[in-house]
Formats: C-alpha cells, sequence, structure tokens
C-alpha cells in the first residue's frame, strides 16, 4: 500500500511540474514584444558567425584608411572597441524598444546591428 501511494504522489508532483513549466512558458510568450523574434533571430546569426574568428562588427571606415595610411595597433584595438560597443549598444536599443512596445524603434535598432555586423545587404 505504501508503494501505491509513493507512485501516485510522483505522479502528482510530475503533472505539477508539467503544468508550472506550461504556464511559464505561455506567460513568457505572452509577454513577448513585437520584434522578440526579430532579436532572437539576429543573436543566433550573431553567434553563428562568431565561429569564424574574422567575423564581427565593423565601423565605417576612416580618413586615414581612405588616405591609405596604416593603421596603428593602438588604433586597430579602438577601432575593434567601438564596433562592439555600437553593435551592443544597438542591440540594446532593440530590447528596450521590444519591450516598450515600439516596433519601428525595434526594427531600426536591429538594421543598424545588422549593418555593424555585416549581416544585410543595405
Amino acid at each position: 500500500m505504501n508503494i501505491q501511494w509513493r507512485g501516485k504522489t510522483l505522479q502528482v508532483l510530475g503533472l505539477a511540474a508539467l503544468t508550472c513549466s506550461v504556464v511559464v512558458t505561455a506567460g513568457a510568450a505572452a509577454q513577448a514584444g513585437p520584434c522578440t523574434a526579430d532579436i532572437t533571430q539576429l543573436q543566433t546569426q550573431i553567434k553563428t558567425s562568431a565561429a569564424d574568428p574574422v567575423n564581427g562588427p565593423t565601423a565605417a571606415q576612416s580618413v586615414g584608411a581612405q588616405l591609405h595610411h596604416q593603421p596603428t595597433p593602438g588604433e586597430v584595438q579602438n577601432a575593434e572597441t567601438r564596433a562592439n560597443t555600437d553593435a551592443d549598444a544597438a542591440l540594446d536599443r532593440a530590447r528596450k524598444a521590444d519591450e516598450q512596445g515600439n516596433a519601428a524603434a525595434c526594427q531600426e535598432a536591429l538594421h543598424q546591428a545588422r549593418l555593424l555586423y555585416g549581416l544585410t545587404n543595405n
């Protein structure tokens, strides 16, 4: 009799855990913003492209580069840091706009992030 009671208890606990996970998942989906899926897709693209060490955010070409001047290692490091900061800021703006339900601002920030990561043809 004791074994049957334990089996029923485990079944009830398992059902309760499953119910809780469904409720939590449904709640998260209900709170998703207008471009949550787009943000997730871009983050996946960024992670995929990060496997290639050459890929990462880039900045606009400097005047020195346009004049065919070789950058110093410090200038290269500064440009990489600035590009990473700009890309992170664009993703943060997209997340904040998404949380606020502002689809236009979110899409604009995602567009800027895609440009920095070279993940768009525009």
